[in-house]
């Protein structure tokens, strides 16, 4: 026989954490008849989930059982006279209080819940969302109309068979006088694991069924603004086309930027809903086919009524979604066209100023050029005017030199010496201005 060898290779720190999760939340077994309640409170701040957590431990306490773990996300207890199993989810935790009910008195006159001491659960923090009743029966209550029509308050009810006829499901997917829904489960010969899943996976439809449809009265509330944010677009759009000035350009595009962040607050406000509400839907329709519903004739099964009300919702948020992921491209391109023809103009205009600033400088350069040769020539006329007094001390006739012949003779000598002197400055000063351009 081989022996038993221990794993001693480097192992992935989340290796555990995978393998239990498929353990998390298992099916447990569930004895007939049964009254279960059932809560899920949807939590908007992380606090919130910590709280529940902290209350279910006081809980434990107070009745002398065990606690859950830190880092428990599923908790399954028996506390004597009633099980509790408690649940933490990413945005919402849910706590199913579960006691073998009573064989006297009317379905729902007693409840499960009535079982916890009332300042806990006045504790309990979040937005409860989903609270129903479930009475597991295998007593054969009656269950002709007129009874059905007593134990929902006289709402209509949808009926179910499952496992093959062993249990028949009742529901009105109505809130009653009490505030909760109600189920029956009618226990025709289920094992009790059998009874454990299919409650169970009801559990799970309700509630994912109501948190799916939390981005409905999202949708319909920002459905107007879209509309009337397209009819806004198609204006600008048709506008666009006879404009004629740069500011009225301008004036569109701060209307488009201005509808295009509103439209990204609701983009922002409505993608993790939405997402959610996706998630949600699929696992409604997931536990619906693994209830094994069969259809009870000339009644409407839970599966025709849910997909008949929950799937349009689906698609009403699917289509506002659309919307806005449409008409937030349709914006993008409308401002890109906007700014495509302000950077048009601007071309033009810059254009413009280009070519009236070559004409000026054309007439600058003519006039420096005019008040370059007056330079020349004043600046000549001081100096021919220095060296005459330079001629009138010198003693020319002692040297043969004739005043008026030598000062006439210097006139081109001047003039030639200072045009070349400024011709130089002039030329050393553009040298200087290139390389600075250039570095």
């Amino acid at each position: 026989m081989g022996k038993c060898h221990r794993i001693e290779y480097q192992l992935h720190p989340l290796r555990e954490t995978l393998y239990n999760e498929l353990h998390i939340r298992p099916f447990h077994a569930l004895e007939s008849p049964q009254q279960i309640t059932h809560l899920s409170a949807s939590c908007a701040k992380p606090e919130e989930l910590e709280r529940a957590y902290n209350l279910l431990r006081e809980l434990c306490n107070r009745y002398g059982v065990n606690s859950p773990q830190a880092d428990a996300v599923a908790f399954h207890q028996n506390f004597g006279d009633f099980t509790i199993n408690w649940e933490r989810h990413i945005e919402f935790y849910s706590l199913t209080i579960m006691q073998p009910a009573p064989h006297k008195g009317e379905p729902f006159q007693y409840t499960a819940i009535g079982l916890l001491p009332d300042d806990w659960l006045r504790q309990l923090p979040g937005q409860i969302i989903a609270a129903f009743h479930i009475l597991i029966d295998n007593q054969q209550l009656d269950y002709e109309a007129d009874s059905l029509t007593r134990d929902f308050e006289g709402h209509q009810v949808i009926l179910s068979s499952a496992y093959a006829g062993k249990g028949e499901i009742y529901t009105a997917f109505k809130l009653h006088g009490d505030g909760y829904g109600r189920i029956i489960i009618c226990d025709k010969g289920m094992r009790p694991l059998q009874i454990g899943r299919l409650t169970r996976r009801l559990i799970d439809m309700e509630t994912y069924r109501l948190l799916s449809l939390l981005s409905l009265p999202i949708a319909k509330r920002i459905a107007p603004q879209l509309l009337d944010m397209d009819k806004q677009l198609a204006d600008i759009l048709t506008v666009v086309a006879m404009l004629d000035t740069t500011s009225g350009e301008r004036q569109l595009l701060e209307k488009l930027t201005t509808i295009e962040a509103q439209l990204e607050t609701y983009r922002a406000e409505t993608t993790h809903r939405f997402s959610a509400t996706r998630a949600y839907h699929q696992l409604v329709k997931d536990r619906l086919e693994r209830i094994n519903e069969e259809k009870i004739d000339e009644h409407l099964s839970i599966g025709e009524f849910v997909n008949r009300r929950l799937n349009p919702a689906l698609r009403t948020c699917e289509s506002v979604q659309k919307w806005m992921e449409d008409l937030s491209k349709r914006i993008e391109r409308a401002s890109d066209l906007m700014r495509t023809r302000v950077n048009l103009n601007l071309q033009e205009q810059n254009r413009s100023q280009l070519t009236a600033m070559n004409r000026r400088s054309k007439l600058q350069f003519r006039l420096q050029e005019t008040v370059e040769g007056l330079s020349i020539a004043a600046i000549s006329y001081y100096s021919i005017g220095l060296l005459s007094y330079l001629f009138k001390g010198l003693p020319l006739k002692q040297w043969g030199l004739n005043y008026n012949i030598l000062l006439a003779s210097s006139i081109p000598v001047v003039l030639l010496t200072i045009w070349t002197i400024t011709r130089r400055i002039k030329h050393r000063l553009i040298h200087d201005q290139d390389s600075v351009e250039e570095n």
